[in-house]
């Protein structure tokens, strides 16, 4: 719980201060005065002032942070203060500051993605089971073992990178080429038909809906009981189960069913061990258990292990995949926003700061590799909903400056603006609900 609560708060603190860093960054150097920048929200525990005049503040609530330029001249303030407020700026300057937040959360999350290609990161290749019969990937001619190496023409490095490039095939539909290889080598192209899929957070995976998944994770020996069977057998700490009994390619439960059917007969094995094939013969201990029946045991912990490639790029090459792929999720989000609008998406997708939660936890206990995407995630969703025209968001002041330039330079009256806050205001507040309302569902069904 501690850990998924320091996640959030620091996940939220820091896209959000990043946010307003971007206000802030343009801001100075169009010469418009910062009266505050607070880390933080609420009461403030430590301040200090610049050479510029502007309060640097921590405050108590660390729940993301804000930027107060001076919009308005004060009573009295002489003509130069008057040229630099914020409100008395060009049009263009006013575009950029107010522009500079969003694209501040879309460029630390190329940033991140660009990092985390350049780090390199280990992902499950992307082997594939044999799909069910009916299935999209059956009727295409996907079979048991290929392995998925671009998804209409992009290359795929893993089955990450792979169900990234399925997101959107599969839930606007339409034709999509695979490339496969087969496990003999040969490589050969398959044509998946989507029909557009209902995409939920807690709807079932579009993908096994289309019938691709990876292959089962094959068994490993973990440990060994001393003096047990498997070690008598010559079994060693690593080895990969190939063949038990005559059957190929086990499963870790195929594995395990061989051998608790096999009590007190000799079973055939078949191990890789580093580069070397091994035959060996174990005979699995007869163990009684309920109803009287024996199984075969071993004395061997097996694990689940699938096949790993390490996905790294160079510095230019990451830096060109980090900004794509920020460009392709905030397309993506923007069409999923779009749909739940015509009713083509279930706005059970909009979430809210609980589930942002839950995944900042999980995420975090996972590794610092899957906690830094769900930064990049969540900085691209921060991104592209303060661009939406609704006013209160960055976006409805672009709205605003846009209906001034299409009047000539003339700003929309008060009270228009008036009307169109509270409108925006209106949205807002209603999108918290309905995501509040969501979360809350999905912890108490």
């Amino acid at each position: 719980m501690l850990l998924t609560l320091f996640a959030f708060i620091l996940a939220l603190g820091l896209l959000v201060t990043f946010h307003e860093l971007g206000h802030y960054w343009v801001a100075r150097r169009a010469g418009v005065p910062i009266v505050r920048f607070s880390v933080g929200f609420g009461p403030v525990l430590l301040r200090r002032h610049d050479r510029h005049g502007t309060e640097w503040a921590l405050s108590a609530i660390p729940l993301g942070g804000y930027v107060k330029m001076l919009d308005e001249a004060p009573p009295g303030a002489d003509e130069a203060t008057r040229r630099v407020v914020f409100n008395a700026q060009p049009l263009i300057r006013r575009v950029a500051v107010v522009t500079a937040g969003p694209a501040a959360n879309l460029a630390l999350a190329a940033l991140i993605y660009a990092f985390l290609s350049l780090w390199g990161t280990q992902e499950p290749a992307a082997v594939l089971a044999a799909p069910p019969v009916g299935t999209p990937a059956a009727q295409s001619g996907v079979r048991e073992g290929d392995m998925l190496t671009a998804v209409a023409g992009e290359p795929v490095a893993s089955w990450t990178q792979a169900r990234w490039r399925l997101a959107e095939p599969l839930s606007l539909g339409g034709d999509v080429i695979l490339t496969l290889r087969s496990p003999d080598g040969t490589v050969r192209t398959d044509t998946l038909r989507l029909a557009p899929q209902a995409v939920t957070p807690d709807g079932p995976d579009p993908l096994l809906g289309a019938g691709l998944s990876l292959r089962a994770p094959y068994p490993v020996v973990g440990e060994l009981v001393p003096g047990g069977a498997a070690e008598r057998a010559g079994l060693r700490v690593g080895d990969r189960i190939l063949v038990v009994g005559g059957l190929e390619d086990p499963s870790v439960e195929a594995f395990v069913e061989t051998v608790e059917s096999h009590a007190g007969q000799p079973l055939a094995l078949v191990v890789l061990r580093q580069a070397d094939r091994l035959s060996l013969s174990v005979t699995p201990r007869p163990e009684a258990v309920k109803n009287g029946l024996e199984v075969g045991r071993i004395g061997a912990l097996i694990q689940a292990e699938r096949p790993q490639v390490l996905v790294r790029l160079g510095p230019l090459d990451s830096l060109w995949q980090g900004v794509r792929r920020t460009a392709d999720m905030s397309l993506f989000t923007l069409r999923m926003m779009g749909r739940m609008v015509a009713g083509e998406a279930s706005w059970k997708n909009v979430t809210g700061p609980v589930t942002i939660a839950e995944y900042a936890g999980r995420t975090a206990r996972i590794g610092l590799e899957s906690y830094l995407g769900f930064l990049a995630l969540i900085s691209i969703s921060i991104g592209v909903l303060n661009l939406l025209p609704i006013p209160m968001l960055d976006g409805g002041h672009l709205l605003f400056y846009l209906i001034e330039a299409l009047r000539g330079g003339r700003p929309l009256p008060e009270r228009a603006r008036e009307l169109g806050q509270r409108l925006g205001l209106g949205i807002v507040l209603g999108l918290m609900v309905l995501a509040l309302f969501n979360d809350f569902a999905r912890l108490f069904r």
